[in-house]
């Protein structure tokens, strides 16, 4: 599980320069730094990490197992930020450069093997020019986990170190560049702070955002496991149509972003979305309560990675279960608590799926 990292906040707090009594800016304005800001924090922090092992393996100063672990620890901090997937992170095609999911056709592992064929002496600068698929966390998975590599094998490994080094300074280059654009007067932090700025006239249009990426998640949380569950294909079980099932990471990348939702809601310091609901709407918070409650304690009771839960007919009903706790989850925010907060959301990207 990845340690989230608490970072110290150097010079002013932008929460000092927000003085507004209007509570839709304050709770953005707390959400912002203490949430959003610090996943992408982590986010990036995963991503320095993920390099420094990367180069530690390809020297022999590492095993394999440490570089499977830290990669598992990039791969949840990027779960965790799925659910505040607002800002510049979620602009420019940059999610499909970090994960490319889901992989209907195998992709992934067919276009690693053409991209080492035809670069066999491949540079930094001839991945970035290639298809997002080899890009980003993804092709680094198969590469570590797929049982037709075998870094055990000097030779093999030779052959996949220079590409896992150029994804892990790509993924290291993208957390930088992103970050920074969170960061100074004009930032994404400050634009979660103060208004009227270039992106929010108003709060309310910041809390509309933070929600909308709330919401999507939620619904993404159903087609990550719908999909592999078959939900579209007549309920026959699709396990290597799961996220993440080559490191068998599935269920935990789930409960990482049922997590950060939960941090959304609840907010820093009782400053969360359900702040905004309690005084006016306190049926729906216990609804939301108790659904967050029951989403956490059916994901914590499963011991088994989803691939192996998906064969056993005894687990599927309990697995169907926790899709339905998802989609109570995502119609309760989606419909209710907008409704309540009377804000309107616009396009979601999983519609029609």
């Amino acid at each position: 599980m990845f340690k989230k990292i608490i970072y110290a906040w150097v010079g002013v707090s932008l929460l000092a320069c927000s003085n507004s009594d209007d509570p839709y800016q304050q709770t953005s304005a707390v959400l912002g730094e203490q949430v959003i800001y610090r996943a992408h924090q982590d986010w990036q922090a995963s991503n320095q990490q993920l390099l420094s092992s990367t180069e530690a393996f390809c020297l022999g100063e590492q095993s394999l197992i440490q570089s499977r672990e830290h990669f598992l620890q990039a791969q949840q901090a990027w779960a965790s930020v799925q659910p505040v997937l607002i800002g510049p992170l979620n602009e420019g095609n940059r999610t499909w450069q970090v994960q490319f999911w889901p992989d209907k056709k195998n992709l992934v592992a067919r276009q690693v093997k053409q991209f080492l064929n035809a670069n066999p002496q491949a540079q930094l600068a001839d991945l970035e020019r290639g298809s997002v698929v080899i890009q980003g966390l993804s092709a680094y998975e198969y590469v570590l986990f797929d049982a037709q590599v075998n870094l055990d094998d000097a030779l093999e490994k030779q052959r996949y170190c220079p590409l896992l080094t150029h994804i892990a300074t790509h993924q290291q280059q993208l957390a930088d560049e992103v970050l920074a654009q969170w960061q100074g007067k004009d930032g994404m932090l400050a634009q979660l702070t103060s208004f009227p700025n270039q992106r929010y006239a108003e709060p309310i249009e910041a809390l509309t955002a933070i929600l909308q990426a709330q919401v999507m998640s939620l619904d993404g949380l159903k087609k990550k496991l719908g999909t592999p569950l078959g939900r579209s294909n007549k309920n026959i079980a699709q396990p290597y149509q799961a996220q993440s099932w080559r490191s068998q990471a599935s269920l935990s990348g789930l409960s990482a972003e049922i997590e950060t939702a939960l941090t959304v809601w609840q907010g820093a310091g009782q400053q969360g979305v359900r702040d905004l609901l309690v005084a006016n709407h306190a049926d729906l918070v216990k609804q939301i309560d108790a659904a967050y409650l029951q989403t956490q304690q059916e994901l914590s009771a499963f011991k088994q990675p989803l691939t192996l839960l998906l064969a056993d007919a005894q687990q599927r009903p309990a697995l169907f279960a926790l899709y339905e706790s998802f989609d109570r989850l995502h119609r309760l925010h989606e419909k209710d608590v907008a409704r309540a907060l009377g804000v309107q959301l616009g396009f979601n990207a999983h519609d029609g799926d």
